[in-house]
């Protein structure tokens, strides 16, 4: 198999299987628009600001070119720029998937601790993990952090490991805009008396009074600690966290306790209640008959 058919090769067995893909050239972006719409001539697809598939004859407007068809893939417009490939690229939204793409090492041990383990594609800097079902595409949600789903193509670097799991609120949450700012510069909404938690509502807690605090202050102070983005999804991943530590107490746990002080922190350094709420809800849903 030579350098120039490999690639279309790969796309046509993607095809097949119901995956809609694109050809990628040098420096692994798509092709430059067609003539027809070179300099946005088209108007834009022309409707470039909604999700859609591209009309034009050859490949152009980069994930909307995306196809399954193999008529398409192997017709004479297509041709020059399969010459000129050297990857392959995929729409994950066109294929019912999300991919969240990691970018670095620091991203990959995040992603470990705080997103449900998926299929895993290593790639030259960090993993893709791929979710099934789709949700907005957003890039930079968190450093090294993007989101490729609904308006974004993905490189095709092979099937990767493990089972795909469906998204999760922890997923769709990455593209909610939490709006932090700092906590010395005033908070996007303040909490008028912050609750806390105590052995009078965590009756058929097994653990000690100081294990639970001991774990709660750690997880307060790494939500305080996001001053300026993520505080959100260090809510969630730390509200996840402490549910799952009570999974064998016969509760209640006063989880909701907990859940409260969680809020309280996110929103002191700007995190807009309700979105820390949400985010807290959804993180301790992990174990959601001991919030009482």
């Amino acid at each position: 198999m030579s350098a120039t058919t490999e690639p279309l090769n790969v796309a046509l067995a993607l095809a097949t299987a119901g995956v809609p893909v694109l050809p990628l050239r040098a420096g692994k972006v798509p092709f430059g628009n067609c003539r027809a719409c070179k300099d946005g001539a088209c108007g834009g697809r022309p409707v470039m600001k909604s999700a859609g598939p591209c009309q034009c004859p050859a490949p152009c407007h980069a994930w909307a070119a995306a196809t399954t068809d193999p008529n398409v893939l192997v017709s004479p417009a297509w041709a020059p720029t399969w010459r000129e490939a050297v990857a392959v690229a995929y729409h994950p939204g066109g294929a019912g998937l999300t991919v969240i793409d990691l970018d670095s090492a620091a991203a990959v041990d995040w992603a470990r601790a705080t997103l449900p383990r998926t299929r895993v594609v290593p790639t030259t800097r960090g993993e893709h993990w791929i979710y099934q079902g789709v949700m907005p595409s957003s890039n930079a949600v968190r450093p090294g952090v993007d989101v490729k789903s609904l308006t974004q193509y993905a490189r095709w670097l092979g099937p990767g490991t493990g089972r795909i799991v469906p998204l999760t609120a922890a997923v769709r949450a990455l593209v909610v805009k939490e709006d932090t700012t700092p906590a010395l510069r005033g908070v996007a909404s303040s909490l008028p008396t912050p609750a806390t938690w105590d052995r009078s509502v965590a009756t058929g807690c097994r653990h000690t009074d100081r294990y639970v605090r001991t774990g709660l202050e750690r997880g307060l102070a790494l939500v305080r600690a996001r001053t300026e983005s993520g505080a959100g999804s260090q809510a969630f991943g730390v509200a996840r966290f402490l549910a799952a530590q009570h999974t064998a107490c016969p509760g209640p746990c006063g989880l909701a306790a907990i859940g409260e002080e969680i809020v309280t922190a996110a929103v002191s350094v700007g995190v807009p209640e309700p979105y820390a709420r949400r985010a807290v809800t959804n993180g301790l849903e992990t174990d959601a008959e001991h919030a009482a």
